[in-house]
């Protein structure tokens, strides 16, 4: 297999940076029947089948879009600014926010932020290019440099949303939007907050949301759950059946503490190997962020 060259390698984690600062929830200090509609569980959550996700998607979805219009109605600014209440990229994040709830991109980090920053972004790009005689002939110019920046953005902040790259293009290329200017931010972040609390509430109700408020990882812990083998590496989890055996740590969430010390034996580098607060894959195996967080997710349920 051929080396990667030098830039290939180069990679920037801000929950570097931001995790040890982040507060861990408090869910010792919060009554466990508030706590369940806030996604915490004692618990491991039980297998379903499609058909009940999707009933509740089905309900919350249209929950939620009633809900954004009804309470943007009753908000004078809303009216006097002629803002609309329903942006066409709520309808991708509901779908996110409602049926594919387990996934990152669907988390409150990334619904919220993405949105919010993307809206920044797009206005600032819109007023940008404003400032030119010629803004009609080259609005498309900067609905492109607005989405683009919006998804580079996002993906160094960890914070990638979907739909927010079509707010970004939205907020320049429409020109009813384009008209808020600045307004559209606050329209983004009351549309995200009654989203994500709608979501609370049904998604809980036989499923949970959200799977982690901020980061798959414990916050604060001194040892990284995701690493990965190295070429001369002869420790790692076994792939056998002896793994069984061996006494599992109690199940914890992004609140409890780091992850206990894990014995680790030989293993083939082609395998990926996931055990209770701990994720080892081969040195050369290629993962998108998004693919990182779920094996963190899917170690933390073991």
């Amino acid at each position: 297999m051929p080396r990667p060259t030098v830039h290939h390698a180069w990679n920037f984690d801000i929950d570097r940076f931001l995790n040890p600062i982040v507060p861990s929830p408090p869910w010792q200090y919060i009554p466990y029947p508030v706590a369940h509609f806030l996604g915490y569980r004692k618990t491991k959550p039980a297998n379903t089948g499609n058909l009940m996700p999707t009933f509740w998607a089905f309900v919350g979805i249209f929950c939620a879009i009633i809900i954004l219009q009804v309470v943007s109605m009753h908000i004078p600014s809303f009216e006097s600014h002629h803002a609309p209440a329903i942006v066409g990229s709520f309808g991708a994040t509901a779908v996110l926010e409602f049926y594919a709830i387990e996934s990152p991109l669907a988390q409150p980090r990334n619904t919220f932020f993405g949105q919010v920053l993307a809206s920044v972004i797009g206005v600032a790009v819109a007023k940008l290019f404003l400032l030119s005689d010629n803004f009609d002939s080259i609005q498309y110019v900067g609905g492109a440099l607005a989405c683009a920046a919006t998804t580079s953005v996002m993906a160094l902040t960890k914070t990638v949303h979907p739909p927010a790259g079509a707010t970004a293009l939205l907020a320049v290329v429409d020109n009813r939007l384009l008209g808020l200017g600045w307004f559209l931010i606050p329209v983004m972040v009351l549309g995200c907050a009654l989203m994500i609390s709608v979501a609370l509430i049904i998604n809980n109700l036989e499923r949970r949301f959200p799977i982690y408020w901020w980061t798959p990882e414990a916050l604060h812990a001194k040892k990284p759950i995701f690493h990965r083998a190295k070429e001369a590496d002869v420790e790692s989890a076994p792939a056998s059946t002896e793994t069984t055996k061996e006494e599992k740590p109690a199940p914890s969430d992004d609140a409890a503490a780091p992850p206990a010390e894990i014995s680790h034996r030989k293993h083939e580098l082609s395998e990926v190997i996931i055990r209770p607060g701990d994720v080892l894959v081969p040195h050369d195996m290629y993962l998108t962020q998004e693919e990182a967080q779920l094996l963190e997710t899917l170690s933390r349920r073991l």
